[in-house]
C-alpha cells in the first residue's frame, strides 16, 4: 500500500535483532546473565524477549512479546533455574510480523536431541529453502527465516558428526545476513556469515564463562573481556574442552559489514570490527561539516544517534555544540499511537526542544536518516515553534534509495521519500531552510578505512543475489498452488 508524502505513519529505521549467549563451565545463575546482556542489547529489539537456559541438557525457557524488564521479572528469572549454558534473544521483525510465535530463541527437538537459536539478519534465499523444506514434509511454526535456518541445521546435523559441522554445513546452503548463537545439549556455538552482514562478538568473563554478543556493550554490562570479534564466515564452539575455530567459510567472498551498524543501529559505547561506534559517528559528522558547511549559530543533534554526528560536526565547524532536546527515556524507539493526532502529540512527549538554546538563532540540526519525511517534519516544527530563526537539516547517512534484504527494515523503494524528490524538494517537504546528506563515497570512510562495507541500501551493489520474493511478510502471505 503506497502512502502519502507527509501524511503516512511515523516511520524510522528500525533496529536489528540481538544475540546473546554464555558457556559456564559449572553450572549457574546464567538467566541473570542473559538479562542484563539483552537489557543491553535492547535498542536493537524492542517487540519480544527470549532467555533458553540449558542445564546439562535440560532446556528451560521463558520467551514472550514486550521488553526485557517487563517480560522477565524477578520470578521468571528465578524459575528458568540454573544452567551451564543460555541463549537470549531481543527482537524486532524483519522477517516475520511480531507475534508471538515468532518470538526467540527457536526451539528444535530432533533425533539427536535439543537445539536452541538466535538469530541476526535476513537470509536472501529464505523463501526457496522453506518452500523446500516444506514439500519434503517440513511444518513450519513460524513465519520467520529463524526457523528455516534452525531446520537447515537439523538436517546436516543427521548427516554429520557434530553440531559444528552441521552449523558449517549449513552455511553451504544459506545465503544472506545472519549472526547466530546456538546451544546443543552439551555445546554453545557461534556464527557469523561470510559476509560479515551483522556484528558478533566474543568475550570471556573473570570466572573463565565465556560469552557471545551482537555488541561489546552487552559484554560490558556481564562484565566480561572483549576477546575478539568472531570473523565474517568463522564457526566457534565452546565445550568443556575449550575453545574451537573453524575458519573453513572465511575469506570467500568480500567482507560486507552494514555500515548503518554504525550510523544508527549500534550503541555509541560498542566497538564494532575494531572501531568505536561513537567515533564513527562523529566521523560522519565531520565529513558533513566539510561538504555542506553552513553560517549558523549553534549545532544540535537528534537524539540519540544524531548526538555524536552533531558533536563531529561541532569540532569540524567550529560552531558550538548544545543539548537541544530533553527525551523522554521512558518512551522507547517503538512507541505507537493509532492515531494521527495523538502520534503527533507522541513527538512532543518523547522530544522536548530547549527553548533558550534554539531560540532567535540559526540552527544545523543533525540526524541519522530520512526514509519517508514525516518525523523529520515534526522535529523541525518543534524546532520551529521553539523560535528557531533558520534550520538547516544535516543527515550523517546518504540518502535511502534501494530496499535492503539483509535484516534492515527497508523493503520498498517506492516509498522512499529520496526516490521522489530531489534534495531541494525534500528540504521544502520537511520545513527546513537547507539540508545536506552525507555523501554515498564518504560513507565508508567512517572507520578510517574501507575495510568492507554494504551501502546498497544508498545505492552501492548488492553483495548477494537479490531475493526475488524479499518481502517482510513473504510467510504469512505465501500461497501454494
Amino acid at each position: 500500500m503506497k502512502q502519502n508524502n507527509m501524511c503516512s505513519a511515523e516511520h524510522h529505521i528500525h533496529e536489528e535483532c540481538g544475540v546473546f549467549g554464555v558457556f559456564s563451565g559449572t553450572p549457574t545463575d546464567v538467566a541473570s546473565l542473559a538479562y542484563y546482556g539483552l537489557f543491553a542489547l535492547q535498542h536493537r529489539g524492542q517487540e519480544s524477549a527470549g532467555i533458553v537456559v540449558n542445564d546439562d541438557g535440560v532446556f528451560n525457557a521463558y520467551r514472550d512479546e514486550g521488553l526485557v524488564n517487563d517480560v522477565f521479572t524477578p520470578d521468571r528469572l528465578r524459575a528458568l533455574g540454573l544452567g551451564n549454558i543460555v541463549v537470549g534473544h531481543v527482537r524486532y521483525a524483519t522477517t516475520g510480523s511480531d507475534n508471538k510465535r515468532n518470538v526467540q530463541p527457536i526451539m528444535i527437538n530432533h533425533q539427536k536431541g535439543r537445539m536452541a537459536l538466535a538469530h541476526n539478519g535476513n537470509l536472501t534465499n529464505s523463501y526457496e529453502l522453506r518452500d523446500m523444506l516444506e514439500r519434503r514434509g517440513s511444518i513450519f511454526h513460524t513465519t520467520t527465516d529463524s526457523e528455516v535456518i534452525a531446520y537447515i541445521i537439523v538436517q546436516e546435523r543427521l548427516r554429520c558428526g557434530s553440531i559444528e559441522e552441521a552449523v558449517s554445513a549449513a552455511m553451504d546452503r544459506l545465503e544472506g545476513a545472519y549472526s547466530l548463537v546456538i546451544s546443543s545439549p552439551s555445546k554453545l556455538i557461534a556464527a557469523r556469515d561470510p559476509h560479515g552482514f551483522r556484528p558478533l562478538c566474543m568475550g570471556q568473563r573473570p570466572d573463565g564463562a565465556v560469552v557471545f554478543a551482537s555488541e561489546t556493550c552487552a559484554l560490558d554490562a556481564v562484565g566480561a573481556r572483549f576477546v575478539r570479534d568472531v570473523a565474517p564466515g568463522e564457526v566457534v564452539t565452546v565445550d568443556e574442552s575449550g575453545i574451537h575455530s573453524d575458519t573453513t567459510h572465511c575469506n570467500k567472498v568480500p567482507k560486507s559489514l552494514c555500515v548503518f551498524e554504525y550510523i544508527y543501529f549500534s550503541r555509541p559505547d560498542s566497538v564494532v570490527d575494531g572501531t568505536c561506534v561513537s567515533l564513527a559517528r562523529q566521523t560522519a559528522g565531520a565529513y558533513l561539516a566539510k561538504t555542506h558547511p553552513v553560517d549558523a549559530d549553534v549545532v544540535i543533534g537528534v537524539p540519540d544517534s544524531g548526538l555524536d554526528a552533531a558533536i563531529g560536526y561541532s569540532k569540524q565547524s567550529g560552531l558550538p555544540y548544545e543539548i537541544g532536546f530533553t527525551k523522554n527515556k521512558y518512551i522507547g524507539r517503538t512507541f505507537i499511537s493509532p492515531t494521527q493526532d495523538q502520534r503527533e502529540t507522541g513527538v512532543n512527549i518523547k522530544l522536548n526542544p530547549i527553548r533558550p538554546v534554539v531560540e532567535g538563532k540559526r540552527v544545523v540540526l543533525i540526524d541519522d536518516s530520512i526514509v519517508r519525511g514525516t518525523t523529520c517534519r515534526r522535529t523541525i516544527d518543534l524546532i520551529r515553534q521553539a523560535g528557531a530563526k533558520e534550520i538547516h537539516m544535516r543527515i550523517s547517512a546518504p540518502p535511502f534509495v534501494a530496499p535492503c534484504y539483509y535484516g534492515t527494515d527497508i523493503d520498498s523503494a517506492e516509498n522512499l521519500i529520496a526516490n521522489r524528490h530531489t534534495v531541494e524538494e525534500i528540504a521544502a517537504l520537511i520545513g527546513a531552510d537547507s539540508l545536506g546528506y552525507l555523501k554515498p563515497e564518504d560513507v565508508v570512510w567512517l572507520t578510517g578505512c574501507n575495510t568492507g562495507f554494504c551501502t546498497a541500501c544508498f545505492g552501492g551493489s548488492y553483495p548477494t543475489t537479490v531475493p526475488q520474493i524479499g518481502a517482510k511478510d513473504r510467510f504469512e502471505q505465501k500461497i501454494h498452488k
